[in-house]
């Protein structure tokens, strides 16, 4: 009796005639004939294929690389400067409140908030009073202006700010060299100064500035002390301002724009409540001991003043901030999914490749879901792969920047598993794709194919 031959049966014998030259040893062999093979020996099948072309695997990646590193650095960015900014605005405590005068109106053309005078050292003491508004702690009455200041043959224009011995408390300040301002000069109209880090360094650059002599506006002023450096720059850094005695700024320096019909003025009344959970109460104290004051109807329709509460200031610089963190992450994390298409594109390519050996595979008895398995641990070995390299480059980025002093970078757990997580979804969702089309390939059709 004569064998019959057909083309299925000349293409499994040529199958089973190729073992010998295929990369299988006899265990895998045996796995793939018993109908299939483990999760581990799938995974090692894959690391192989990976391994063998390392500059494709690596290219592959890239896209995923660079991806999470961007979010990672700049979520740590973005996190980095929210901190820096929440911290300079409770550097004084988040229970400050700051009273400035209304804006004026002349003519029906209204002015700025603070262009109307309507805030007066009587206002700061009727502040002060524990039986007018007893969730207060301190009140820093304060008056700000311009002034020239020249020591020897140095000379700057800097913000000089009025005030009394309870500032150095409320804006949270330490005298580096000398004494802060007294009661005694404040009550004397004393001309003596304290200077700010800057300003210090800037006008006596040889030596302590305390005990020395310089004038303001024209005007001698003895310097008794010099606050430490506060850090930061920019619009309201003490380090380049100067503090003198409330009443020696009012009566001496800027007598013609802090003197109102006998009234000293101020620019601003900073009142400090007892903890966090009483800047509500003193809110509404404040309203109503000012309103009494000023003959203004209770229900603060006419109010020539105006209440700035810190923490209110600071919700909206952090949910400012975090807006910001989220759109730079969403904007980082787009090259992430340029880098999932990109693997998809390669795993295709490499369906592609390994065709004969799909088709050899699943002749010898490699079911669809081994196959899918394999390029699928494929391609979430180059996301994986890709995300752990990203993250090390991104946390590089983020201490360079740290180390630079231009920007804060602060790296976070949950933004790196984030970004490392959602490359891993990336590498699995486009993935599918190329695992699914070589699970389908038919095996007659695989091992025929040139």
């Amino acid at each position: 009796m004569s064998t019959i031959t057909t083309p299925i049966g000349d293409e499994r014998r040529a199958a089973e005639a190729s073992v010998a030259e295929a990369p299988f040893d006899a265990q895998a062999l045996a796995e793939l004939r018993g109908g299939g093979i483990s999760l581990s020996e799938t995974f090692e099948i894959a690391l192989s294929s990976l391994s063998s072309n390392k500059l494709r695997t690596l290219l592959t990646a890239l896209g995923v690389i660079i991806g999470v590193a961007a979010v990672v650095a700049l979520l740590a960015i973005g996190r980095g400067s929210q901190e820096s900014i929440t911290s300079a605005i409770t550097a004084n405590g988040a229970n400050l409140l700051t009273v400035r005068p209304g804006a004026s109106n002349a003519g029906g053309i209204g002015g700025g908030l603070g262009s109307a005078q309507t805030l007066t050292t009587d206002d700061a003491r009727a502040l002060a009073d524990p039986q007018s508004v007893p969730d207060a702690s301190a009140v820093s009455p304060e008056f700000n202006g311009n002034g020239q200041l020249v020591a020897g043959n140095q000379n700057q224009n800097t913000r000089l700010t009025g005030a009394t011995p309870a500032y150095l408390g409320i804006h949270n300040l330490t005298i580096a060299d000398g004494e802060f301002i007294n009661d005694e000069q404040v009550s004397s109209n004393a001309s003596v100064i304290v200077l700010g880090a800057n300003v210090a360094s800037g006008l006596f650059p040889d030596g302590s500035a305390v005990g020395q002599s310089l004038r303001v506006n024209r005007q001698s002023f003895k310097v008794v002390g010099v606050l430490a450096s506060q850090g930061g720059g920019g619009f309201g850094s003490v380090d380049d301002g100067v503090i003198v005695p409330l009443s020696t700024a009012q009566r001496k320096l800027f007598g013609g724009r802090a003197i109102q019909g006998g009234a000293t003025l101020v620019s601003t009344i900073v009142v400090q409540a007892t903890d966090q959970n009483s800047v509500s109460k003193a809110l509404d104290e404040i309203g109503q001991v000012l309103r009494e004051r000023h003959n203004l109807p209770a229900n603060g329709s006419a109010d020539d003043f105006s209440v700035i509460n810190q923490q209110d200031i600071l919700n909206s610089v952090v949910q400012t901030t975090q807006t910001l963190t989220l759109f730079l992450g969403a904007i980082a994390a787009i090259s992430l999914l340029v880098g999932g298409i990109g693997i998809m594109n390669i795993m295709l390519v490499s369906v592609r490749e390994r065709t004969r050996e799909i088709g050899l595979r699943k002749a010898l008895g490699a079911r669809e879901s081994d196959i899918l398995t394999q390029f699928l641990l494929e391609a979430l070995i180059i996301s994986v792969l890709g995300g752990l390299i990203g993250l090390a480059l991104g946390l590089l980025i983020a201490f360079a920047v740290n180390l630079s002093g231009q920007f804060s970078a602060s790296p976070s757990v949950g933004a790196a598993a984030m970004a490392v997580s959602f490359a891993l979804a990336v590498g699995l969702f486009f993935g599918i794709a190329p695992a699914r089309s070589a699970a389908r390939l038919d095996p007659i059709d695989a091992l025929r194919y040139e």
